[in-house]
């Protein structure tokens, strides 16, 4: 074998083990971005049970309920159009409350129940995730049109702080 046709294969066997690396680091990248979704957009079966993704919205008053003696959370997140049950089994931050702004990561199981790993309350009172404000924006605006008025303001709401 000639150098030069030593120096060929050395040079593409370098770009095969290049591409293949580029083609694993895509293919992992793709597989870790996780869009976000509402609770509307589950109810409507955007979403498959199983599928690891991101849950926004507002915890819904009253639906806080801890288990006593373990760290088991059951709460529910609703973007004042549709909710979703949540249950988590870590610690939750500081910040969390009902009423206030959540993001949480995780998969929805095969009861409609959202399983989080991970649960973010918002850092303080004005800052939204901008896709969460948006949607909750669109939810209270879808209310009060369908619902003439009969639609109660909410106090501090997602949709008032994100203007």
């Amino acid at each position: 074998m000639t150098p030069r046709r030593r120096r060929l294969f050395w040079v593409l066997g370098i770009l095969a083990g290049v591409s293949f690396a580029t083609a694993l680091a895509l293919n992992a990248f793709r597989e870790n971005v996780m869009g976000y979704d509402d609770p509307t957009q589950i109810a409507s079966g955007a979403v498959k049970p199983g599928k690891r993704f991101t849950l926004g919205g507002m915890v819904q008053q009253g639906t806080l309920r801890r288990t006593p003696g373990s760290l088991d959370v059951d709460f529910v997140v609703t973007d004042f159009r549709n909710s979703v049950p949540v249950h988590y089994d870590k610690v939750l931050p500081d910040l969390f409350r009902e009423g206030a702004g959540v993001v949480a990561h995780g998969r929805l199981d095969a009861h409609g129940t959202f399983v989080a790993d991970e649960v973010l309350a918002k850092h303080d009172e004005k800052y939204m995730p901008p896709e969460v404000a948006r949607s909750l924006k669109q939810a209270q605006a879808g209310s009060a049109s369908g619902n003439a008025g009969t639609a109660a303001p909410v106090a501090g709401s997602a949709a008032q702080e994100a203007r």
